[in-house]
């Protein structure tokens, strides 16, 4: 029991000072949700790279610069997948990746809750964006979760109206493995 709690502790004080954070693509994900004829539909992105620089004591130090590859796009449907990808939606020839970058990190209630303000880039089109996040000590590193919406209109993802909604739920969920 000493051992767990030491090691613990360890890894929280770790977690507590400045750090850099490689994402790890096999751990990492962005998942979204969008209502497709009514129903929801979803999927997940990865192929992650980037740099993340955290302490969780100093969030004004903080920086995250992070892209994810479209073509690793899977909605369990190969068929919608390869869809995805033509310019009809994302257009992965011209605009392979989805990059999200930092602007400032506001801190929130607990050394574990923080609010992301920065930009977000779709098919060279950049919004800014502001969501909550959590930041939690894993042993090798340390995994950042947070959730929002935007329109997919706003990245020109699709066509406007017909039976699929405007509004897509995003989960990030992003291991950075310390060094």
């Amino acid at each position: 029991m000493k051992n767990i709690f030491l090691f613990s502790a360890i890894l929280i004080s770790s977690f507590l000072q400045a750090q850099t954070f490689t994402p790890s693509d096999k751990e990492s994900k962005v998942h979204f949700v969008i209502k497709n004829f009514g129903i929801n539909t979803g999927g997940d992105i990865t192929g992650m790279k980037g740099k993340i620089k955290f302490n969780a004591k100093k969030p004004s130090a903080c920086s995250f610069d992070v892209t994810a590859d479209i073509s690793t796009i899977d909605t369990d449907n190969e068929k919608r997948d390869e869809h995805l990808k033509t310019a009809d939606f994302f257009d992965i020839e011209k605009y392979p990746g989805i990059r999200i970058e930092s602007i400032k990190i506001e801190p929130g209630s607990d050394l574990k809750h923080f609010t992301f303000k920065g930009k977000l880039t779709i098919k060279n089109v950049t919004k800014n964006i502001e969501f909550p996040f959590t930041a939690e000590g894993k042993p090798g590193g340390a995994l950042f979760t947070g959730d929002f919406e935007i329109k997919r209109s706003d990245y020109g993802i699709g066509k406007e109206g017909g039976t699929m909604s405007d509004k897509v739920k995003v989960s990030l969920s992003v291991f950075g493995k310390a060094g």
